[in-house]
This record gives structure tokens, C-alpha cells and sequence, in this order.
């Protein structure tokens, strides 16, 4: 019993800083697509980056433990993690710019939102 109640502490920690994590992204996302670039890294700009290093950073930790969380309740690494950090960096000239990619990838979580089960 003690081993389940415990089972149960780390999935409930680890769905905790899954929505926190999704609404860390979901507000940066926000930022970008309201004109904000740096998120996704396309150019190799100090000020973008800086500016957005705190939100990148934390993304990383919050990917981080909820990946160690998983790893404990042995499911698959959180994609979205993997995904978006995936999609920084550099791109072609053609590429679409940063805003519209963060309007495709709050699309993204707002399907993914409407598709989980209500609670």
C-alpha cells in the first residue's frame, strides 16, 4: 500500500508541473506571437536570448524533473519538452517567422487541452 500512495505523490507532482509547464510555454508563446522574438533561437541575437533566457531556463528544469518523474513511473519522456525544444534554433530565410510558429504551437495546446479527458 505504501509503495501505491507513493506511486500516487510522484504522478501527482509530475501532472502538476506538466500544466505548470504548459502554461509557462502557453505565456511565452503568447509573448512571441504578439511580436516578442527569441524564443524559438531563429537568429543569434544576445538581447533576444537574454531576454528570454529566464523562460527557457525554466522550461528546461520543469522538462527536466518531469522527465525524471516519468522515468520513475517508467512512461515515456514528455514530448512536448522534447518537441519544442526541437523546434528552437536556426532556420532557412524561408522559414515562417517566430510569430506565426508561436500561433501554431499555442494551436497546438489549445488541441491538446481539448482533447484530455475532463478531471
Amino acid at each position: 500500500m505504501a509503495k501505491i500512495d507513493r506511486l500516487e505523490r510522484i504522478d501527482q507532482r509530475r501532472a502538476d508541473l506538466e500544466l505548470e509547464y504548459h502554461a509557462t510555454l502557453a505565456a511565452a508563446l503568447e509573448r512571441t506571437a504578439a511580436g516578442k522574438p527569441g524564443l524559438f533561437n531563429h537568429r543569434a541575437d544576445r538581447r533576444e536570448r537574454a531576454a528570454v533566457a529566464p523562460v527557457v531556463e525554466e522550461l528546461r528544469g520543469l522538462g527536466a524533473a518531469i522527465d525524471q518523474l516519468r522515468g520513475q513511473l517508467m512512461i515515456a519522456p514528455f514530448a512536448l519538452h522534447r518537441d519544442f525544444f526541437d523546434a528552437r534554433g536556426p532556420v532557412a530565410p524561408s522559414a515562417v517567422g517566430e510569430p506565426k510558429q508561436a500561433r501554431k504551437w499555442l494551436d497546438r495546446l489549445a488541441l491538446e487541452a481539448s482533447a484530455k479527458p475532463a478531471s
